[in-house]
């Protein structure tokens, strides 16, 4: 029986899959089974959990998307057929900006060895700069851990906690002094504690004794079963001391105590942004942030754009992100706090295209030409390069006609029906041409 209104179940640890006979869903259950759930490295508290969420999921999404929105012949996008639009919004972003390559590479290794954060943060700056690649790399560490706070029940108490140790060594470190001599007064209760199992285990009275001693207090099925073993007890013991004086050595070293302060000082940054009682507000505000940043690298990425076709790859991977769900009700170019920058780079790209003579030109008034073509971008026809045009008039206003060879696809008034003259228009009215010059 399967909880709720899901139509499947992965169970990992049984190593079963639940899941009734549609082939999508069990799709996107054998890619959520296969794989690792910890691809980031441990030396990356708190997001070590929550950016390998993050990005498994956006990779099991993006995995089971060609049965999912195309049939052969249509493609039709249907949010509440995808587990997290926000989780896949956050993911394309990605894929867009350092391609699908790296990212399979990274949900695939499997030794752990490789740290592809790091990696991927030298990506980004080769690719787009220092400045994006740290506030991109910032925003995913982010939104990570306030998806897994929003939708993971058992990772936000994990997340609770570790913002209550967080916060309490913040303000240890934070005094220099008095975290030094909290260690030090650690290490010599350690070196005590480690003195004193020395002359126990080198006193055949004393050892009997603390046998004794430790067996009261133990329930019957916990008691020691011999002095012997209560002396490998204590030698273990004895090791866990030295280790963790080994671990305040090395934190007692100067150049470790300022990596160590400045790591708590950035989990605490994480960490602080959480907004208990408007979580999902502070989700979208977050996504808004990373989508505004992918637009400064995209920008850039336009920008080095040389040969006809990384141009039309180029205008297909845009349209595809425009109609990119962003929530259950909206797809990412309905999304009113992105539209100045979504029109931006929409004239960008006409522009660029036309420039590399990939689409012909309309008008030789770039405002013109722009409101002809900029739909292509909201259009779910597979084959853009098939599409024509047609410019009609109506009582003195101008429409622009979208044709998939011969199918009518969309009808939009040029210029908000302003007056334009006829000797702008490159082409005769009434007239289909073909948009992609091939």
């Amino acid at each position: 029986k399967i909880i709720g209104n899901k139509t499947f179940l992965v169970e990992k640890a049984k190593k079963r899959i639940i899941c009734y006979p549609i082939e999508r869903k069990l799709l996107y259950c054998i890619s959520k089974i296969s794989n690792k759930e910890k691809i980031v490295k441990s030396q990356y508290p708190i997001i070590e959990k929550t950016l390998s969420d993050l990005i498994n999921v956006g990779y099991n999404i993006n995995a089971v998307e060609p049965i999912r929105d195309f049939n052969g012949y249509s493609w039709t996008i249907i949010p509440r057929e995808i587990e997290s639009t926000r989780h896949n919004l956050i993911y394309q972003n990605l894929r867009i900006l350092i391609g699908n390559h790296f990212l399979n590479s990274w949900v695939q290794n499997k030794e752990n060895i490789i740290d592809y954060v790091e990696l991927l943060n030298k990506k980004m700056e080769s690719e787009y700069g220092i400045d994006s690649a740290n506030k991109i790399i910032f925003l995913l560490k982010e939104l990570s851990i306030l998806l897994d706070f929003r939708y993971d029940r058992s990772a936000k108490g994990e997340i609770l906690n570790s913002k209550k140790y967080i916060d309490l060594q913040y303000k240890k470190v934070i005094n220099s002094e008095s975290f030094i001599m909290e260690l030090t007064n650690k290490k010599r209760e350690l070196s005590m504690k480690i003195k004193q199992i020395d002359e126990t285990i080198n006193n055949k009275k004393m050892l009997e004794q603390e046998y004794i001693k430790r067996n009261e207090k133990l329930p019957l099925n916990d008691k020691i079963f011999s002095v012997r073993i209560l002396s490998q007890l204590m030698e273990n013991e004895r090791s866990q001391y030295l280790n963790e004086i080994e671990e305040l050595n090395n934190l007692l070293n100067p150049n470790n105590y300022m990596k160590y302060r400045n790591d708590i000082h950035q989990q605490k940054k994480y960490l602080d942004i959480l907004n208990y009682d408007d979580i999902d507000n502070q989700v979208n505000k977050y996504i808004i942030y990373l989508q505004q940043e992918f637009y400064k690298c995209y920008k850039i990425k336009i920008k080095k754009t040389k040969t006809k076709q990384d141009m039309i790859n180029l205008i297909y991977e845009f349209r595809y992100y425009c109609m990119t769900p962003f929530n259950q009700e909206k797809y990412v170019f309905e999304v009113t706090d992105i539209q100045k920058e979504i029109e931006y780079l929409k004239r960008e790209i006409i522009n660029k295209a036309s420039t590399l003579k990939v689409i012909n030109i309309f008008s030789e008034n770039e405002e013109i030409n722009y409101d002809i073509l900029k739909n292509i971008f909201e259009l779910k026809i597979i084959d853009l390069e098939e599409l024509s045009i047609k410019i009609t008039k109506e009582k003195d206003i101008f429409y622009v006609q979208l044709f998939d060879q011969n199918v009518f696809e969309h009808k939009n008034i040029i210029m908000n029906g302003k007056e334009i003259n006829k000797k702008e228009l490159k082409i005769k009215l009434n007239k289909k041409s073909k948009i992609f010059n091939k």
